[in-house]
């Protein structure tokens, strides 16, 4: 619930409860750290202009991914960047109970997923994320990007048919692997 009457706090307290999950989804999105960070705050910056317009009775969280989502949409739009996720995102992640080959292998393996992701359409490769890579549920997804269950099943059902002829492995192994 958002108090009018101590609107710092809220906005802080907003802030605080859904910065890091905003931020992930937007790194996935945009593969640059730099540009999540730049979205993240504009998707807060929106959030914080539109507050007096919330529905109170509705769920908070799908209403900042909802932005989420068309801000990191806007910015694709204006960027038509090809290479979505660069080798910078890959370099830190990086899991020191692995061996080194390992590790290779998972980072190309990383590699070549999100490079495939990021040649689906945006509306495909928002599904993938909101659903294979963050896992929420058919539900959440839906009231994020503002469509119908039905309409989620079937973005994720083809976005799965199209990532699986990009790939030359198994899908499972691919989102199991994704995050």
């Amino acid at each position: 619930m958002i108090d009018l009457e101590n609107l710092e706090e809220s906005i802080s307290e907003i802030y605080q409860k859904h910065y890091l999950d905003v931020y992930r989804f937007l790194i996935c999105f945009s593969g640059n750290q730099n540009d999540a960070e730049d979205l993240t705050q504009e998707v807060f910056i929106r959030v914080l202009n539109h507050l007096a317009n919330f529905q109170s009775g509705n769920n908070l969280k799908t209403w900042i991914f909802s932005i989420a989502k068309h801000v990191a949409i806007d910015h694709y739009r204006k960027k038509r960047f090809s290479a979505i996720f660069t080798e910078e995102f890959f370099k830190q992640i990086v899991s020191p109970d692995k061996k080194p080959t390992e590790i290779a292998e998972e980072n190309e393996l990383k590699k070549v997923v999100h490079e495939a992701i990021s040649k689906l359409k945006p509306q495909y490769r928002v599904v993938v994320i909101l659903r294979g890579i963050n896992e929420f549920s058919i539900n959440v997804a839906a009231e994020i990007l503002q469509c119908s269950e039905s309409k989620v099943k079937v973005d994720y059902h083809r976005a799965l048919k199209d990532l699986k002829r990009k790939l030359p492995f198994d899908l499972e192994e691919v989102l199991g692997n994704a995050n």
